[in-house]
């Protein structure tokens, strides 16, 4: 990377080799309950009862992570949607709460699994002022040095503002749609700006009536 030797490895997957050379591959595979091999660190966010961390198998669905791990929404919420992998991945709806939590699966479903840190959406919690929040995150971590990345992401927090304020517009709207395609794969030099407009992009599809209610007519 930048001319210099790199070595670039995943913890979690560090820590599963221990496991395996000591128990075999076989042993490994038995973890788990779907297609994909042994168990991930899953995590929740959001306004569930439990949220936590918890090392499971893969292919234990969305439902039994959230009602038997996380204990459920809290009195008196209901779940609008989820990021199933963390903020650069696209939302999922209650209607996908039996999906398998394996790569494919969730890639099928329309998303990815990802790091497996599921970040819920309440009916409480506007879905803009979320979706602002994360591309607020990400034009802060952005390093500048391409252009989709470094000038793209900005734009969209200053039009996220705009809504939040009550003052978006219909061009606003069409520009946010706009830079889900420019600031898309392979138009970056890095994954950031493309995982950036997998929750932008899907939240605009999913909760298009809660933009439309914060445009100035």
């Amino acid at each position: 990377m930048w001319g210099k030797p790199t070595i670039v490895n995943n913890v979690e997957t560090v820590c599963n080799l221990p496991g395996i050379f000591t128990y075999g591959i076989d042993w490994y595979q038995s973890l788990t309950q779907g297609k994909d091999h042994g168990t991930k660190l899953f995590g929740i966010s959001g306004k569930v009862k439990n949220p936590g961390c918890w090392e499971l198998p893969l292919g234990i669905t969305i439902r039994e992570l959230l009602e038997e791990y996380g204990g459920g929404m809290r009195d008196g919420l209901e779940l609008r949607g989820f990021l199933p992998g963390g903020g650069s991945t696209d939302f999922m709806l209650p209607e996908h709460l039996d999906t398998n939590l394996d790569y494919d699966d969730i890639a099928k479903a329309g998303s990815r699994l990802a790091t497996g840190t599921m970040i819920l959406l309440d009916n409480e919690t506007c879905p803009v002022g979320m979706i602002g929040n994360l591309m607020r995150f990400f034009s802060h971590e952005s390093c500048g040095f391409c252009t989709p990345c470094r000038d793209g992401l900005p734009w969209v927090v200053a039009i996220f503002d705009e809504f939040c304020k009550g003052q978006g517009t219909r061009k606003d709207l069409q520009i946010l749609h706009e830079h889900v395609e420019y600031m898309g794969p392979g138009r970056t030099f890095c994954a950031l700006a493309p995982g950036a407009t997998a929750p932008l992009g899907s939240g605009l599809k999913y909760f298009a009536e809660d933009f439309e209610k914060l445009i100035k007519e």
